[in-house]
């Protein structure tokens, strides 16, 4: 169903126009706990079939990948997990690298693998793994707002019965986590799965993922010119690319069987554990003027999701938001930086899809404000940081600034609403 609205071009015009649909198929809903983050990974990371043990991932940190992909569930993994942890995720995380989950679920009826999602109930499937998922990413402490990559295998894309049954169980898959407030991501073969996604890319009838990882072995890392896959879909943020399959590298006198991957993609969230120095006080949002929430005593440890900005304490204008929510100024953390933003903890940010082509990003919360020269095609992640008001747009004065500084109205970003503010995104 559609609304009559003002569209703000790029010029700062008034058009009149076609509004924005519903958040409905092919942009679903999602929403955050307070105690979460989404985290973008981009550059190079690897996936083997068995997660390495503690020692390997030592070795492997003098390699040039940062991320590794984790088969952590599903009725078609085949290899043993004796690693994977909760334990294993902590301290992997803990060194640095990025996790990328991994979901070995139902297959295509028309694929090889031995357990097939149903013709008739592919969507029921789908939500079942969904939770499934879900369940089990919790219990390795994937926090919601992590991406989980359902695996879809190649097959025959040439069977209309068997494409119907798989693009109706990836709908599916991505409208349980988002329910489930976890984001959604699909690996797929270029030949079959990701041409068939993007074929539905604008479909009313089908939920459009959140971010797409293909297989194609062909020794390029580019995460553009897919052929079949045009450059405007899941454009920010929201690809991988698995371009050599299963070879051998060394690093740290370590050899390991792997697939060479490159991401500018949503992966895990996880929480960091850190102390604080001295007895401080956690506030509702990043600042003194938030309401006291606690005190917490010298040396207690604490669960950091990610950082943001806030009024200067000491050195450092970083605040840390804890796994309940609330904030601590990090001048107070046994963090490494005492001035900026330490890794691996990510900056704070919500990602949600686009509703419009062509998205005009500008330099304030406002149309009076210049633009940028390029805009944001429909679907893109809208990866937000805060919101502020602004000049109203359509129903809301709402705008959101996106984690490269530039800002849009919300009303064309599928967030919790188009009147008002969406908890538990900060206010800038």
């Amino acid at each position: 169903m559609f609304k009559v609205k003002v569209l703000v071009a790029a010029l700062g015009v008034l058009l009149i126009g076609p509004a924005a649909p519903a958040v409905a198929e092919p942009t679903t809903p999602i929403t955050y706990n307070a105690g979460t983050t989404a985290t973008r990974f981009t550059g190079l990371a690897f996936d083997t079939c068995t997660a390495p043990t503690l020692a390997q991932m030592t070795a492997w940190k003098a390699s040039p990948y940062k991320a590794i992909g984790i088969y952590f569930g599903g009725v078609n993994r085949s290899c043993a997990q004796p690693q994977l942890t909760p334990a294993w995720v902590a301290s992997v995380t803990a060194m640095g690298w990025r996790l990328v989950p991994i979901y070995l679920g139902l297959q295509a009826p028309c694929s090889t693998r031995r357990y097939k999602m149903s013709t008739a109930s592919s969507n029921r499937d789908a939500v079942r793994d969904a939770d499934d998922a879900v369940a089990k990413a919790k219990a390795l402490g994937l926090l919601p707002g992590s991406a989980l990559y359902n695996d879809m295998e190649n097959y025959n894309r040439a069977d209309a019965v068997c494409r119907s049954a798989v693009l109706h169980y990836l709908s599916a898959w991505t409208k349980e986590l988002h329910l489930q407030r976890y984001v959604s991501g699909v690996y797929a073969n270029l030949s079959s799965g990701a041409l068939d996604l993007a074929a539905a890319y604008n479909s009313s009838s089908y939920a459009r993922p959140d971010a797409l990882w293909i297989a194609r072995w062909d020794n390029s890392s580019l995460l553009t010119g897919w052929a079949g896959v045009p450059n405007t879909f899941w454009a920010v943020g929201q690809r991988g690319k698995q371009y050599q399959g299963d070879h051998n590298e060394t690093y740290g006198g370590v050899t390991l069987n792997i697939d060479s991957d490159r991401f500018d993609a949503p992966v895990a969230s996880v929480a960091y554990r850190y102390t604080v120095r001295t007895t401080v006080h956690s506030y509702s949002g990043p600042s003194t003027a938030y309401p006291v929430r606690s005190t917490i005593a010298a040396n207690t440890s604490l669960r950091i999701v990610c950082q943001t900005f806030g009024p200067k304490i000491g050195t450092t204008t970083v605040w840390d938001k804890l796994i309940d929510g609330t904030y601590v100024t990090d001048y107070y953390v046994r963090t490494p930086n005492k001035t900026g933003y330490s890794a691996p903890l990510p900056g704070c940010t919500f990602p949600f899809q686009t509703t419009i082509n062509n998205l005009t990003r500008r330099h304030g919360p406002g149309t009076a404000y210049s633009t940028y020269p390029s805009t944001l095609p429909i679907g893109s992640l809208a990866w937000v940081t805060c919101q502020a008001p602004g000049s109203k747009v359509g129903t809301t004065a709402v705008w959101d600034r996106l984690s490269d500084g530039s800002w849009v109205t919300d009303y064309y970003v599928a967030t919790a609403s188009n009147t008002t503010y969406t908890a538990p995104i900060r206010r800038c």
